[in-house]
């Protein structure tokens, strides 16, 4: 659409600027307002000399101006034959939404053989169908005057983009002698924008007083009113003096290095996206600093796919460029570049040519290296030999001390130096020892690598805090060849050392879907397992340093190892104690700890009967939580002798099991007589005594019980030199009161019973008189009914614990049970009291009358309160 034409001159007479030729279709409010944009007010005194070389000359104001019907108005307004009170003004009327023809810029129209110098004839003169440009604003002069302001630049161009983006942010003054100057300024500010927001952009070359112009970019002299800088007004002054400082716009700074560079053809495509005009800034040749470069290496890095080749890869060799001397002028590069560079790195690398992206990496590595970033882990080609002898040059000093400093993170950042410094060919094999010692602290720390409670401790039995509350030692995979050591082999005593079994090298346990600089599936640093696969001295040094703490610590190293999927396995017969932390192979049944400690001896390569000290980690392993019980512990001892327990330091940890055994434990009493027999002569007399008494409770009730037995449990648990377990006493107890209540029982024992007043042995007593095999036993059988009946009568007045104790079973347990019977089953316990003489029988049908059991009771109370003891108290059975 070709624009209407407005004409309009200025007498000079103080009657302001008059229209006199106006195209059709110009609105009526329009006129009104172009006629107050176009008006020209000259300058104080005379024009000042150009820059130009023009001297004597008045500016001229070309404007683009806003109008409020969203319409533009294009202007020309110059002083009619060198008088500044007159002037002659040409503007083109767009309507809102046009643009000029041919899409030409706004600015183009500087000096244009378009404009008219004078009013035309027609008064109403048709559309412009044509705005030829001048020469004036050509790509050299441009680049010639960028290059006179290069210093201005990056300021201007910053003000800009926040002028652009806010168009309520105020206006930016530009001062310069020759408005020519400012029409160069905006080109050059139109050329940098995108296209649509340089349209948009609205100027005057000059401006009276350009704190009251109303468009964005100002031209103005020096000579004019001051118009001083503030929230919205920026004031760029060519003739003044220049800009202080950097400018943090890493847009605006790499506008003005184009310009610098005299590439403006890169602002074909002009985007306010930094990152991609930064990337084709590179691709061309222009240096730019380091935000800008970060911006360009992310936006490649995201465009990897959809970036044109010969961009792509001139971005990568301009950011790939500089060698030895610039690595070590600026070792760390700014953070983000660094960042950006390393993702830009692993993005294209094998995309693109080695020879290409070998100058990149080459920059990415040292800048990690020297700077202490995140070092890559490169791959073998990514680096071509020119490159990888630099690197080596440069980074050989700093790699040895990286990884030698003890405060660099071992498990971390050295490792990664150290696959760096393999990658370069740069030897380290001398700092292998300490490497290894700082990551073995790493991966089992020194507080967990110390010592783990043992499932007990010498002397120490539940009860005492010697469990300690870890877990089960996780299940990470079968280990191969199983079989290749004997099931726990039988060792006669008095053998201390045997052969150590040939065991074939388990298979080692290798991470899947490594992610180089990240953790496999089973959570392991690539890193680490690349680092002891191709340094032997590394994996030696650090295998061993990890079997002495698994030899102290074997669950705390278990648990932090366990997924870690070190190559322990490649080294047979070494590492014992390691191997059985790493390579526990799953039982076959969850509760088969005899199962698994069989699987963990054989995963440690190595015979106990040759290191005995395996023993004793693989016990630690299999009951980290508790002891053995009684059947596993004699086992133990059985299958591997006392001799290896001895050697192992094992042997108190049985003699534990066997102590704190529960009370259903059957195989108890024979573990401590196997205990006893196998150590005969160094066991503490303390804890000989406490399995002496176990062992006795085992042969109650059988042909060895002998005589005496009150006596000897009461004399095995107070003659021992130190308290016996609670456990042991208890079991003791249960054990002697049930063979007292179960009979046949002679008085002599029921007498020192009575006579003991034990509570304990008295409650233990009364517990098992009260079992329901007693009562269905009373039920069942008239001799064992008169047997009870002798036995909780016997010995009256001996003990009050023991006539309450009696008493209470008479009347709670045997009265219940005889009154329940038939009369004939009554019948025969009277035949069985009869037969044994001596009033029983009398005493029975006394007792069993109703109401006897409470004169009874009285009567035992009576003779009680006159021996001076006191009296036994009342069993609460209801009286009849």
């Amino acid at each position: 659409m070709s624009p209407a034409q407005l004409h309009g001159t200025d007498a000079g007479d103080g009657t302001g600027l008059r229209l006199t030729a106006v195209g059709p279709g110009v609105p009526q409010e329009v006129l009104e307002e172009a006629a107050r944009l176009i008006g020209y007010e000259p300058p104080p005194g005379p024009p000042e000399r150009s820059g130009a070389g023009r001297p004597g000359e008045f500016p001229r104001a070309l404007g683009f101006h806003r109008l409020s019907d969203g319409g533009r108005l294009l202007s020309r307004t110059v002083p009619a034959d060198g008088d500044a009170r007159a002037c002659h003004a040409h503007a083109l009327y767009l309507p809102p939404g046009t643009r000029l023809p041919d899409g030409a810029l706004p600015i183009t129209a500087w000096e244009s053989p378009s404009w008219a110098g004078r009013p035309p004839a027609d008064p109403c003169p048709g559309p412009l169908d044509r705005l030829e440009p001048s020469g004036v604003l050509r790509r050299d002069s441009l680049v010639a005057f960028a290059a006179s302001r290069a210093d201005r630049l990056a300021a201007f161009f910053a003000d800009l983009r926040v002028l652009a983006e806010h168009p309520d942010a105020g206006r930016i003054v530009l001062v310069e002698r020759d408005s020519t100057a400012v029409a160069r300024w905006i080109a050059l500010a139109c050329a940098v924008l995108p296209r649509a927001a340089a349209h948009g952009l609205t100027f005057t070359t000059y401006a009276r007083r350009p704190e009251r112009a109303p468009q964005q970019l100002v031209g103005t002299l020096p000579s004019c009113a001051p118009c001083a800088p503030g929230d919205r007004v920026r004031v760029h002054d060519g003739t003044g003096a220049r800009p202080a400082g950097p400018v943090g716009d890493a847009w605006a700074d790499t506008c003005a290095r184009i310009w610098r560079a005299a590439r403006p053809e890169l602002f074909r495509d002009a985007t306010w996206d930094v990152g991609r005009l930064a990337a084709s800034a590179l691709a061309s040749g222009v240096a730019l600093r380091a935000d800008a470069r970060a911006a360009a290496a992310r936006w490649a890095a995201g465009h990897v796919t959809t970036a044109p080749g010969a961009t792509l890869t001139g971005v990568v060799e301009a950011l790939g460029a500089g060698g030895e001397e610039e690595w070590r002028a600026e070792p760390g590069h700014a953070g983000a570049e660094r960042a950006a560079l390393a993702v830009l790195l692993e993005r294209v690398d094998g995309r693109l040519p080695a020879a290409v992206t070998a100058p990149l990496a080459g920059r990415v590595l040292a800048s990690a290296v020297l700077g202490g970033g995140a070092v890559p882990a490169l791959r073998a080609g990514a680096l071509t030999p020119p490159v990888r002898d630099a690197l080596a040059r440069t980074l050989a000093g700093p790699l040895r001390s990286g990884i030698a400093d003890a405060g660099t993170d071992a498990a971390g950042r050295a490792l990664r130096l150290l696959g760096a410094a393999d990658l370069l060919g740069v030897d380290c094999q001398d700092l292998m020892p300490e490497l290894a010692g700082r990551l073995a602290g790493t991966l089992v720390p020194a507080e967990e690598g110390s010592s783990d409670t043992p499932a007990a401790g010498a002397g120490a039995v539940p009860g005492a805090g010697a469990v300690p509350e870890v877990a089960a030692v996780p299940e990470v995979g079968a280990v191969p060849g199983a079989g290749a050591v004997p099931e726990v082999g039988a060792v006669p005593d008095g053998e201390s050392t045997a052969e150590a079994a040939s065991v074939p090298a388990a298979e080692p346990a290798r991470g899947a879907g490594a992610v180089p600089g990240g953790k496999d599936a089973a959570g392991t640093d690539p890193a680490l397992l690349s680092a002891v696969e191709e340094h032997p001295a590394l994996r030696t040094a650090l295998f061993a340093a990890l079997d002495t703490r698994a030899a102290a610590a074997p669950v705390a190293v278990a648990r932090r190892l366990a997924a870690a999927r070190l190559p322990v396995g490649a080294h047979p017969g070494g590492f014992p104690h390691l191997r059985m932390c790493v390579l526990t192979p799953g039982a076959a049944a969850p509760d088969d700890r005899i199962g698994r400690f069989r699987a963990v001896l054989r995963a440690a390569g190595i015979s106990p009967h040759a290191d005995p000290a395996v023993l004793r980690t693989a016990l630690r392993l299999v009951w980290p939580d508790a002891l053995p019980a009684g059947a596993d512990a004699a086992l133990l001892l059985d299958e591997l002798g006392s001799d290896l327990h001895r050697a192992a330091g094992t042997r108190d940890l049985l003699v534990d099991a066997a102590l704190a055994a529960p009370p259903d434990d059957a195989d108890a009493p024979a573990l401590a007589a196997d205990l006893l027999r196998r150590f005969p002569a160094e066991l503490p007399p303390g804890r000989r005594s406490a399995l002496l008494l176990l062992e006795f409770t085992g042969v109650l009730g059988t042909g060895a019980e002998g005589e005496e037995w009150v006596e000897r449990v009461r004399g095995l648990r107070d003659g021992a030199a130190e308290p016996v377990p609670d456990t042991v006493t208890e079991r003791a107890y249960t054990a002697l009161a049930r063979r007292l209540v179960d009979g046949p029982t002679p008085d002599s024992e029921l007498y020192a019973l009575a006579r003991s007043g034990e509570s304990a042995l008295l409650s233990a007593y009364g517990r098992e008189g009260r079992a329901e095999r007693v009562r269905t036993r009373l039920r069942a059988s008239p001799s064992y009914a008169a047997a009870c009946f002798c036995a909780w009568s016997a010995c009256p007045g001996v003990h009050p614990a023991w006539d309450e104790t009696r008493t209470a079973l008479l009347a709670k347990v045997l009265r219940p049970a005889v009154r329940a019977l038939p009369a004939g089953e009554r019948a025969r316990i009277e035949e069985v009291l009869d037969r044994t003489g001596r009033g029983r029988l009398d005493a029975f049908r006394s007792w069993n009358r109703p109401g006897a059991l409470g004169r009874l009771a009285g009567r035992l109370a009576g003779r009680a309160r006159r021996d001076g003891r006191p009296a036994p108290e009342h069993d609460g059975t209801e009286r009849t």
